[in-house]
């Protein structure tokens, strides 16, 4: 913890540089578990619980077939007691499974708030080799103590790009094509709209009935 307090505040503003006074477009959306997290360690007793977001986050990248300067991240945690790094690779494992890419590779990474990371790779046909979806890990108690969530409680989180996963279900060679400028406005319009309902969604959403309106019920519109 006191590595960490020196870092952030003598580590780069000492009244010569202030670069992190700055403001700047996020580059990933890890802020909002953090917030989120944060609220969750005041509920007592703690509660297992599960989080997603989607937003757009912004890079200083150059544009090309994989990359882009804007896009989405699809940021995940679960936070729950004496979890592993097992858990999170067989969550991201079955998630990607279940939305029609079960070809997924992980690689050792490094990140600051997470340990062990690691990187997600999934393959893409038509460009023949494997494009980094994601990224993942396992919470640093750094993180999590000061928060006041229980020392056995572990937090296994990814962020993933929304993008990439598209481009590759697709077919598509450039990620461009999708989100970019070479989008072609005549596929938008004409693309089908996907819905990922689960099998008992679908078996409950037929066993509903309308709802019988004011007239049906026997009242009377004032």
């Amino acid at each position: 913890m006191k590595k960490v307090d020196m870092v952030q505040l003598d580590g780069d503003i000492n009244g010569k540089n202030q670069r992190q006074k700055k403001n700047l477009l996020r580059t990933h959306t890890t802020a909002v578990s953090s917030r989120t997290l944060f609220k969750l360690a005041q509920i007592k007793p703690f509660k297992p619980s599960k989080f997603f977001s989607i937003d757009r986050v912004f890079r200083n990248e150059s544009i090309d077939a994989t990359h882009l300067a804007e896009f989405h991240q699809v940021e995940g945690f679960i936070a729950d007691y004496d979890l592993t790094l097992g858990h999170l690779l067989g969550t991201i494992a079955e998630f990607f499974k279940r939305i029609g890419h079960p070809n997924v590779r992980f690689k050792p990474a490094y990140n600051p708030y997470t340990e062990p990371s690691m990187e997600i790779f999934g393959w893409s046909e038509e460009r023949k080799t494997w494009i980094e979806i994601g990224n993942s890990g396992v919470f640093r108690p750094e993180m999590l103590e000061p928060m006041g969530l229980p020392s056995n409680v572990k937090v296994v989180a990814w962020g993933l790009g929304l993008e990439r996963p598209c481009m590759i279900a697709t077919k598509c060679k450039d990620i461009r094509e999708l989100f970019g400028p070479k989008v072609n406005i005549k596929m938008v319009k004409s693309f089908p709209i996907v819905r990922m309902d689960s099998v008992n969604d679908k078996k409950q959403n037929k066993k509903k009935k309308p709802q019988a309106s004011a007239q049906q019920k026997g009242f009377k519109e004032s």
